[in-house]
């Protein structure tokens, strides 16, 4: 099973919807730095891989990026939970897409690992839609 490609969601996409998830996954951030006794984050700054897979869980759509960054397209779009994070404003190619990155076993693993969190992510922000 594919981690990035094309992928049915659990809610339509709006800027609404976007918003919630840009501060749920923020919240979800913190209290996860929090488990690993680390700082709290300023931003979604590190939070690539976990946020465009919930992006993707909720909202569908697939995932593009490179070794730097990983962000998702949905119907067409392009959207990033953390277009605002400080290690994107740092990027000089955010949004360059390399399709065989995806391919590499260590990043199919690093982002299998993130896949249970993510999921539970996912569920609960879903739980939060009245």
């Amino acid at each position: 099973m594919s981690l990035i490609d094309e992928h049915c969601g659990l809610l339509a996409y709006d800027y609404q919807h976007f918003a919630h998830a840009k501060e749920f996954v923020f919240r979800q951030w913190c209290a996860f730095a929090s488990e690993r006794q680390a700082l709290r984050p300023e931003d979604l700054s590190g939070a690539c891989k976990y946020g465009s897979q919930f992006m993707r869980i909720v909202f569908g759509g697939s995932i593009e990026g490179h070794y730097e960054h990983q962000y998702n397209r949905i119907a067409g779009r392009l959207v990033d939970l953390g277009h605002d994070a400080q290690d994107v404003g740092r990027m000089r190619f955010p949004y360059l897409h390399e399709a065989g990155y995806f391919e590499i076993p260590e990043q199919q693993a690093a982002m299998r690992a993130c896949l249970p969190r993510v999921g539970r992510w996912a569920e609960a922000f879903m739980g939060e839609q009245g």
